[in-house]
């Protein structure tokens, strides 16, 4: 088992969400709220949050190793798996892509858009690293230290940033979300084809029929066996991307924020809606479209009229 291990995810049943929770109450968590989490508990430095979507548990901090092996892995999962991936999950340390995107959810920004290539060597390092699904990091800072050591790790990777106006634009033009979705993964897979043609397999997490995937593909990637699945983000390569998309989003509303004087908050809270009345009020509507994306009810709100 790696000494560098900082958080482990797992899927889960609503079974053994129910489960884990019972669990955690008999043995002395302290319950919080948190955003996104069916549950989310501490105790001491050891932290448990079981996710909505999946649902998942992230399990982190000082005593992780002993919860897995003597709590999580007897009592919950039934089966071994800390330090056994290689055995149950052999396909993450394959040759592959892994793609996954950031900002689709969100008013203000981009849509962001990676790819990783991992092999053997290259998994194994990104889970020493603690790459895990950005989704179940809270913290900016550390993903762009995790985002760093994709880069250093030397991974071939490629990212699209498609801004607000082109995202408009290009939404108008395809007139569908999934479909969008389907065109950006399709330009990653075929970058990262060029980059590793030998690669024979692409993974993202499952966001429409996969025939819109294959459609979309051009001569290169339509040679590549292309996977979808629900909770693909538990790949090392899928997450590596997630990261990456991740920091390429934050970074660009740290940045056009700074440059207007708004903070540009994420997802589609009162405060994104004030942040845009806040806009269209020094800057004019015009400004909206150049930071936010236009289909969203939340921008025909402010601007008191139908999304163009």
């Amino acid at each position: 088992m790696s000494p560098l291990i900082h958080s482990q995810t797992y899927p889960l049943t609503t079974s053994q969400a129910g489960k884990l929770r019972k669990v955690l109450q008999e043995r002395g968590f302290t319950f919080t709220e948190k955003p996104y989490t069916l549950f989310a508990a501490s105790k001491e430095k050891l932290q448990v949050a079981v996710y909505e979507k999946g649902p998942k548990v992230l399990i982190q901090g000082r005593g992780l190793e002993d919860f897995i092996t003597f709590v999580m892995e007897p009592e919950i999962l039934g089966e071994a798996r800390l330090g056994y991936e290689e055995v149950h999950e052999p396909e993450q340390f394959e040759p592959h892509f892994g793609v996954d995107e950031s900002g689709k959810g969100d008013l203000f920004g981009p849509l962001v858009i990676a790819g990783v290539y991992v092999d053997g060597n290259l998994a194994k390092h990104l889970r020493d690293a603690g790459v895990r699904d950005s989704k179940g990091i809270g913290s900016d800072k550390k993903i762009r230290d995790l985002a760093e050591i994709i880069r250093q790790s030397g991974a071939p990777f490629e990212l699209i940033v498609m801004g607000p106006e082109k995202y408009n634009q290009l939404y108008r033009s395809i007139g569908n979300l999934n479909r969008l979705l389907a065109w950006g993964h399709a330009r990653i897979i075929e970058n990262l084809c060029v980059r590793v043609p030998s690669c024979p397999r692409a993974l993202s997490d499952k966001f429409a029929d996969a025939r819109i995937l294959q459609k979309a593909l051009l001569e290169n990637g339509r040679k590549i066996q292309l996977d979808q699945r629900t909770k693909a983000e538990s790949d090392y390569a899928v997450a590596a991307a997630s990261i990456l998309a991740r920091e390429g989003f934050i970074n660009w509303l740290d940045r056009h924020g700074g440059e207007l004087g708004v903070t540009l908050a994420k997802g589609v809270s009162p405060k994104v809606k004030e942040a845009a009345a806040k806009i269209i009020a020094q800057y004019g509507p015009s400004m909206l479209p150049k930071v936010a994306k236009m289909h969203f009810k939340t921008a025909s709100e402010v601007i008191g009229g139908p999304g163009t």
